[in-house]
């Protein structure tokens, strides 16, 4: 069986923790943030946990 590859734009975006889920940067957070408060500002710094499904999806995109 031949190897697979790796999906190279989500490789940048996403990483594995060390249980092994995947963990991502949330959006909406590089322009237009005049009209955002500094609550919400301050929320969109953290990393995310992603969903069941998208997880499910991007696992077979990062094999290794």
């Amino acid at each position: 069986m031949p190897k697979l590859k790796t999906h190279k734009g989500i490789a940048k975006r996403i990483k594995k923790t060390g249980k092994g889920k995947l963990k991502s940067r949330k959006g909406f957070h590089s322009h237009i943030l005049t009209k955002k408060s500094s609550d919400r500002k301050r929320q969109l710094r953290k990393s995310k946990i992603l969903d069941k499904t998208y997880q499910k999806r991007y696992k077979k995109l990062m094999p290794y």
